[in-house]
């Protein structure tokens, strides 16, 4: 059976913390289900109903688990990651470094959100 990576999950100890967090950063649309105890994320086009409009896959890779490698890593795609960081520093998340090159592909950078969740960040050597 095929399977696609269609969502991602981001715990949270302060849940309105990281709403803002991610919609100040990334413009992400917030859509809380308090019957569900549960927030819809994400920065797709959605219809009325807040479902998807434009159809999306993502690929992935893999690692041995070490610090700080412990989980899963959902990465964002920016424009700038130099600028993401700094944005990403001014919301109360922290950098992991600097950037890094990817041959022939483009950037990567790794930040820990203001959650303690580990996140990537991508910069395409392709014009967005």
């Amino acid at each position: 059976m095929k399977g696609k990576v269609n969502h991602f999950e981001l715990p949270a100890k302060d849940v309105k913390r990281a709403q803002s967090f991610y919609k100040d950063v990334f413009e992400w649309h917030i859509n809380e289900m308090p019957e569900m105890n549960y927030t819809m994320l994400g920065g797709a086009v959605t219809d009325k109903d807040g479902m998807v409009t434009e159809v999306a896959s993502i690929n992935g890779g893999m690692m041995e688990r070490k610090e700080p490698f412990t989980g899963p890593v959902v990465t964002i795609t920016v424009p700038d990651i130099d600028s993401a960081l700094k944005e990403i520093e001014s919301h109360g998340g922290k950098s992991m470094g600097a950037k890094q090159a990817i041959p022939n592909m483009g950037y990567s950078a790794y930040f820990w959100d203001p959650e303690g969740n580990l996140m990537g960040l991508f910069q395409s050597s392709m014009p967005m």
